[in-house]
C-alpha cells in the first residue's frame, strides 16, 4: 500500500474499509430486479422508456388545444353577451323616454328580482294604422295582463275585452279602451286597476304598426289557427273600391301557419268570422294572446339570440315601457323557463253580444282568482263568458 493511500474511502453516510466497489461490481438488489422487469413490460407494450428521476414528462398536445378552444369560446360568449345587452339596452332606453312620467306614478312598486318574484305586467296594444278614419285612433286595441310565477315556472295571461263598459275615474262610464284615448297609459292603468283590483307592477305599450315590422325582423312567427276563418272586409289590400267589393275577406286555414308581420297583425285584428258567427271581440283577444305568445317564443329562439348584437335595438322599437333592460331580460327568462303546456290563458266576460250593454260578467271575480293562481282554472261556459284554460289560448 502506498504511503499516501488510505485503507478506506469516506462517504456521506460514513466510511467503510476495503476496496471501493465499482458500478459493475455493485451487488444486485431486489428493487433492481423489479425495476428492470417493469421496464421490459413497458417496452414490450410499446410504452415510453423510463428516463429516470428529473426527466420531464411529455404533454399530450390535444389537451392544450382543447383548453385553448374552450377559452376562446368563453371569451366569444362573454363578448356576445355584453354586446347583445348593450344593443338591447340602447333600444329600451328610448322606450323608457317615450313613457309618460304620470304612468309610473300609477304602478304598484315591487321589491325583489323578477327572476324569483311574481310580477304583473299590463300590455296595451295601440292601433293607429294608416287607413281611412283610423290615423288619429289612440284607443287601446288590445288589453292584456301577464303574470309570471317563477316558483312554478308558469305564465298567466288575462285578456280584457276592450268593449266592456266600466267606470273611468274622473270621467263617465264608457268602454274600457277609451281610458287610453282620454288619458294615455296613466289613466288606462288606473282604470284597469280599479276595475280588476289587481296590482299592476309594470306597463308595456305596443305599437301594432311597429310590431308588424318586429315580427318580420325576427323571421315571422308560427301560430296554430284553431278553426277556419274568413273575415269581414277590413283593411282591404286592393287599391280600388271595385276590387275590394269583390274581395271576400282575409282567409286563414285551420292548423299551424307561419305568418309574416302583416298576416299576424291581421289575424290578431279579426273580430268577425263568416265561418263562425259566434266569433266576437272576446275570441279576438284569444288570437292576440296566441300572436303574443308566438312572438315571445320566436324572440327567445337560438337564431334570434345569435343576431341580438346586431338587431337588439329593434326588439324595443315598438315598445313604450317603464321596465329597464335588465327587468325585461328577467321577465323574458321567466317566460322562457315557463312551459307552454302549463301556461294559463284567461279572459273576462260580459254582455257583448248583439244588442248587449257591455256590462261585465258576474264570473269575472272568479276568473281573476284563477289568474292569481288561487283556484283551479275553469273554462268558459259560453262564447261570451269568463274563464281560464291551460296550455292554449282561448279562441
Amino acid at each position: 500500500m502506498a504511503p499516501d493511500e488510505k485503507p478506506y474511502r469516506v462517504y456521506r453516510g460514513g466510511r467503510t474499509k476495503g476496496k471501493v466497489p465499482s458500478a459493475a461490481e455493485r451487488p444486485a438488489r431486489a428493487s433492481d430486479f423489479h425495476f428492470n422487469l417493469r421496464r421490459k413490460k413497458s417496452s414490450a407494450a410499446g410504452g415510453p422508456d423510463y428516463r429516470g428521476p428529473g426527466a420531464r414528462r411529455r404533454r399530450r398536445p390535444w389537451i392544450r388545444w382543447v383548453a385553448i378552444s374552450i377559452g376562446v369560446l368563453f371569451v366569444l360568449f362573454v363578448v356576445w353577451g355584453v354586446t347583445s345587452y348593450l344593443s338591447f339596452a340602447s333600444g329600451v332606453s328610448d322606450a323608457n323616454r317615450r313613457l309618460d312620467p304620470n304612468a309610473k306614478a300609477q304602478l304598484t312598486k315591487q321589491g325583489g328580482l323578477l327572476l324569483s318574484h311574481s310580477t304583473t305586467v299590463l300590455l296595451l296594444g295601440t292601433d293607429n294604422a294608416n287607413v281611412s278614419g283610423r290615423q288619429g285612433d289612440r284607443h287601446s286595441d288590445s288589453i292584456m295582463l301577464m303574470r309570471s310565477d317563477p316558483s312554478h315556472h308558469r305564465m298567466y295571461y288575462l285578456s280584457i275585452p276592450r268593449d266592456l263598459v266600466v267606470p273611468i275615474p274622473g270621467y263617465s262610464t264608457q268602454k274600457i279602451n277609451a281610458a287610453f284615448q282620454i288619458g294615455g297609459p296613466a289613466l288606462a292603468i288606473k282604470t284597469i286597476h280599479e276595475f280588476t283590483g289587481l296590482p299592476i307592477n309594470h306597463v308595456v305599450v305596443v305599437n301594432f304598426a311597429a310590431f308588424r315590422d318586429l315580427i318580420d325582423a325576427i323571421g315571422g312567427i308560427t301560430v296554430n289557427v284553431t278553426e277556419p276563418i274568413v273575415s269581414n272586409r277590413f283593411d282591404c289590400p286592393y287599391a280600388t273600391a271595385a276590387a275590394c267589393a269583390k274581395w271576400p275577406g282575409w282567409r286563414f286555414h285551420k292548423g299551424p301557419q307561419h305568418m309574416n308581420g302583416q298576416r299576424a297583425l291581421i289575424y290578431s285584428r279579426i273580430r268577425e268570422n263568416t265561418k263562425n258567427p259566434a266569433d266576437n271581440d272576446i275570441t279576438r283577444g284569444g288570437r292576440q294572446q296566441a300572436v303574443m305568445d308566438a312572438t315571445l317564443s320566436q324572440l327567445t329562439s337560438f337564431g334570434n339570440l345569435l343576431s341580438m348584437p346586431f338587431d337588439g335595438s329593434k326588439v324595443a322599437k315598438p315598445l313604450t315601457t317603464d321596465m329597464s333592460a335588465w327587468q325585461l331580460v328577467q321577465f323574458g327568462w321567466a317566460r322562457f323557463r315557463a312551459s307552454s303546456g302549463s301556461s294559463v290563458h284567461c279572459r273576462l266576460g260580459g254582455d257583448l253580444g248583439g244588442g248587449g250593454t257591455g256590462s261585465p260578467s258576474e264570473g269575472d271575480p272568479a276568473t281573476i282568482a284563477m289568474f292569481l293562481g288561487k283556484s283551479a282554472p275553469q273554462p268558459p261556459t259560453d262564447a261570451f263568458g269568463p274563464g281560464c284554460v291551460i296550455g292554449h289560448a282561448l279562441q
